[in-house]
Parts: C-alpha cells; sequence; structure tokens
C-alpha cells in the first residue's frame, strides 16, 4: 500500500469515492473538486498495490483561536474508502503519514467531526462537547422585545461588518475557526426564496450587534426555524438575538437555536414556558494535539505559572517526553512530572474541554503533586465550532 499526497490529476478520482462514501447526488463529480478548490487543502490518498486510489481524506488548513491565540489547526474531513477496501485499513495508514506530517508541517491542533468516537481515538483523538441545541416554540421568547433595525443579508452584498462581528465573537472561544470575507461569504451563500435560507443583522444605536443566518426546515404541518451560524457582541446582542426570533410565532412551530456550551439558556431565560424547552448536548467534535510544546504555549497561564507535565503520544515522537512550562515558555526537562496524560487527554485540557478536576476520571491522566497550580491553568473554557468540513 502506498499512502501519499494527491496529484491534481488525482482529484477527480478522490470526488468519486466521496460520491460513493457519502451517499451524495451531484451533477457531475467535476462540482464536487470544485467545491475542494475553493479552500485550502491537502490531499491524501491510499493506493493498493496496482495504482488503485483506494481510501482518500482531506486536511483543511485553518486557524483557530487557543485561549485568544490562533494557531494552526488542521481539519480533517471527507474520510471516505471505496467499499470494496474498507477490511485493508487504508484509512489507518493514511493517518500514519498524515498526523506526523501534520507536525513538521506546522499545525498545533487537528479536528474533525466523528462518525465514531472509537475510530479516531486509535489516532489520538478526543471528544469535545462543544455546543447546546435547544428547541422551543417561538411562544417561549414572547417577553424579549427587540426594538432596533433589522437588515437583510441579500445576494451581492458586502460581508464585511459580518466577518468583523463574527471575529470579534469568535475569538472569545476555543476552536473557533478563523474567517476572512471569502469563508463569511460561504455561510451565507442561499437564495430566501429558493433554498429558504436568511441572514439577518441587528443593529442599535447605529452599530451591528447581532446576526443570525437561519434555515427554514420545513416538517409539515409546522416548520422549524434551524439556527446555523450566529455572533453577537455583548449581553445586549444576545438579547436582541432572542428577541428577533420571538417575532416568528406565525411562521414556525419550533424554533431550533444552538448556544456555546457555557451559554446555558436553561438558567438564563425568562418565560413561563422555560419547562417546555428540549436540550441535547452535541457531542459531534474531537481533538487532538499535535504541537504538544505549542499547544502549552498558546494556552493562558496565571501569574507565577510552573508545572511539569509528562506527555504520552503514540504518533508523534517529538511530543513524547517531560516538559517544563512557565509564563515564559515550555522546555524539556528531568525534573518529577507533576502532571501525566496522554495525548488525548491533552487535548481535552488544553482547549478547555474539561477540568483537571474531571481529566482525572480518565485512566491516561495523574496527578502527582502542584494541584493548586494545575487547578488554576486547566480549567473548563468557552468552545464553539461554527464551520463544518
Amino acid at each position: 500500500m502506498e499512502v501519499r499526497l494527491l496529484k491534481e490529476n488525482e482529484q477527480i478520482r478522490a470526488a468519486e469515492i466521496a460520491v460513493i462514501s457519502f451517499h451524495m447526488r451531484v451533477e457531475n463529480l467535476e462540482s464536487v473538486e470544485n467545491d475542494w478548490g475553493q479552500g485550502t487543502y491537502l490531499h491524501w490518498g491510499a493506493f493498493d498495490d496496482d495504482g488503485t486510489l483506494m481510501a482518500h481524506m482531506l486536511d483543511n488548513q485553518y486557524e483557530s483561536w487557543l485561549d485568544g491565540t490562533l494557531v494552526r489547526n488542521g481539519g480533517i474531513g471527507a474520510v471516505s474508502t471505496l467499499p470494496e477496501y474498507r477490511t485493508d485499513g487504508a484509512v489507518r495508514e493514511i493517518f500514519r503519514k498524515l498526523i506526523p506530517a501534520a507536525y513538521a508541517d506546522g499545525e498545533v491542533i487537528s479536528t474533525l467531526y466523528p462518525f465514531s468516537h472509537a475510530f479516531y481515538r486509535k489516532f489520538g483523538y478526543e471528544t469535545v462537547c462543544w455546543k447546546n441545541v435547544y428547541e422551543f416554540s417561538p411562544a417561549v421568547l414572547r417577553g424579549y422585545v427587540f426594538g432596533g433595525k433589522v437588515r437583510q443579508w441579500k445576494t451581492g452584498d458586502p460581508v464585511g461588518e459580518w466577518t468583523k462581528l463574527y471575529n470579534a465573537f469568535a475569538s472569545s472561544f476555543n476552536l473557533a475557526i478563523s474567517r476572512d470575507d471569502a469563508r463569511m461569504g460561504k455561510h451565507l451563500e442561499g437564495v430566501f426564496y429558493k433554498d429558504r435560507k436568511f441572514g439577518y443583522m441587528l443593529w442599535e444605536d447605529g452599530r451591528p450587534v447581532a446576526y443570525l443566518i437561519f434555515q427554514d426546515i420545513r416538517h409539515d404541518p409546522q416548520a422549524i426555524l434551524e439556527v446555523q451560524d450566529l455572533a453577537w457582541d455583548g449581553p445586549a446582542g444576545f438579547r436582541a438575538i432572542l428577541g428577533f426570533l420571538s417575532r416568528f410565532s406565525a411562521d414556525y412551530g419550533t424554533i431550533r437555536l444552538f448556544l456555546p456550551r457555557n451559554i446555558e439558556l436553561l438558567s438564563l431565560i425568562r418565560s413561563p414556558l422555560a419547562y417546555d424547552i428540549q436540550k441535547t448536548t452535541d457531542q459531534a467534535y474531537m481533538i487532538r494535539v499535535i504541537n504538544a510544546v505549542k499547544a502549552l504555549e498558546a494556552i493562558r497561564k496565571p501569574e507565577g505559572c510552573s508545572f511539569v507535565i509528562r506527555i504520552s503520544d503514540e504518533m508523534i515522537p517529538e511530543n513524547n517526553g517531560t516538559w517544563k512550562v512557565t509564563a515564559g515558555g515550555v522546555s524539556p526537562t528531568e525534573e518529577e512530572p507533576d502532571l501525566c496524560v496522554s495525548e488525548r487527554a491533552l487535548g481535552q485540557l488544553v482547549c478547555g474541554a474539561v477540568s483537571l478536576a474531571e481529566a482525572e476520571y480518565r485512566e491516561d491522566t495523574a496527578v502527582q503533586k502542584n494541584r493548586e497550580m494545575l487547578e488554576k491553568v486547566f480549567i473548563r473554557k468557552p468552545i464553539l465550532v461554527e464551520d463544518h468540513f
């Protein structure tokens, strides 16, 4: 089996694998290939001994926030294998080449949307509960009112204000992907009279305070308003979104609203109908630390920070070892560790998916000493991901 980056003329075959594996219906394979061409990707493939492309995956090249610092984030997508090769371990072999190559290329973290947590744990990824999804009748929001101005997005409108508001909002959340105008424009794509997709910017006192993008999901007899993207500027912007959504009681039977996991709607809502709200937590995201030193350098540290961490990584030998972490940097050390973790536990800890106390329930996390300092460093943090790949 040969594993390598694909050449440009091999990507049409990769598109065929994706169409077969993901049950896609497209006009032609070139349309899939053209969609790939609108982003920054590394195409990886596994070939059998006859040179046939058996499996393919993308490593999307992003920048994401980690405690307010932008870091290189490889987003794994389009993981697919032709049915006739699904017992040959092709995806496993791609990961064995891709992950060390990502380290050499400067990635700090890698993330993905899993079809199976257990499968991706084999390669060092671990679960992130990254958002809560709430379903409720618009009547739940009856007490909220938005009195500012509303501007609907129309095809061809400039996106600069949307991009600016999103990035200001997203920078407060770990794992949120930075957007330029082109990426923001992809979220706004769609025609309201054809796709039933709507974007609205909410203004107060002459400035944008929030936006939301939603789609009309029809499940007759009552339609569902499904929020797909949103951002706000402070508590007033959040309340503006609730007030605007309250206007749709005549249009929809259900609102489906996602929020960052640190914004607990059930604790904030002012409504006599609060008990009617249904909540689910989405765990369909995983993280892997690619460069442990850079990840530890990026995370926020308290004054006087100093601790020693021992890391075990089965696939990236450069991460293995014992490291001294201070506010000034990260360096190898022969000191006895305060904390011992696997690469999977480290991913959850650096992004704040779990606190130190929660991580200790894992079999691959052990606190030896210096607990007070470690508890200041490894805390639960706001997490949100609004980009899909």
